[in-house]
């Protein structure tokens, strides 16, 4: 498992590994006080010896001087905020454990936060990267889109304009010959549907932030017009 401050970078499953082994040792820690109440209420202070003076034969001294010992190293930092459910012994040789609970404990809890301020950094950093490639990307495409000098802002259903895919709020950029650089008024278009009557024209119009290309065909129909869409004039 990868260490905080390691050189591969720290992940969920290293943290999820930290904090099951800072809970053993909790469960550990809770298993000798429980260890401790089992004998005879002897606890933390206890006496180990009866009122002669001689040691108590009532009780496994040597358990609970085990358990006092470890107790003793943990009780500083235990995480008094959860208890956990232990069926194993609490005697160190039982479980393995030759250093101290609260050396464990500490470098566990101290491994654990630096763990979780590198991945909410790193989640931090990510997020911010991924907002600032979102913005540059959509203020370069609105770079690259042609400036709109008319609006679609009625489409008649089954008219020349709906069965060509023109809709509306499409923002028209080119309108056969008709562009940004040489519209001056509606009466340019009107001159071109005219002119196009039964022949396919190239529009392209902005839709949703892209450039999409139409076919429009202007041509007689059971509406008034060639085309059965009304268009108006963009104020920049």
């Amino acid at each position: 498992m990868a260490q905080p401050g390691g050189s591969r970078p720290v992940t969920v499953s290293d943290v999820q590994q930290l904090v099951k082994r800072k809970d053993e040792i909790e469960a550990q820690i809770k298993a000798c006080y429980e260890l401790l109440e089992g004998q005879k209420g002897v606890g933390m202070n206890g006496p180990l010896v009866d009122a002669e003076g001689f040691p108590r034969d009532d009780i496994d001294l040597y358990q609970v001087r085990s358990a006092r010992h470890d107790i003793i190293f943990a009780e500083e930092s235990v995480c008094r905020e959860r208890t956990l459910d232990v069926t194993h012994s609490c005697s160190p040789r039982a479980n393995g454990v030759t250093t101290g609970l609260q050396n464990d404990h500490k470098a566990l809890m101290k491994q654990v936060e630096e763990a979780l301020h590198q991945l909410h950094a790193r989640e931090k950093e990510k997020h911010a990267k991924d907002e600032a490639e979102a913005l540059a990307e959509a203020m370069s495409q609105n770079q690259s889109l042609p400036q709109a000098f008319a609006k679609v802002n009625a489409v008649t259903p089954g008219s020349p304009a709906s069965i060509s895919g023109l809709q509306v709020d499409d923002e028209i950029v080119e309108f056969g010959s008709v562009n940004v650089n040489n519209f001056q008024n509606l009466q340019n278009i009107a001159t071109v549907v005219q002119h196009s009557e039964g022949r396919p024209l190239s529009v392209t119009v902005i839709r949703g932030g892209k450039k999409v290309h139409v076919g429009l065909t202007p041509k007689r129909w059971a509406g008034k017009g060639l085309l059965g869409c009304n268009i108006i004039p963009l104020q920049r």
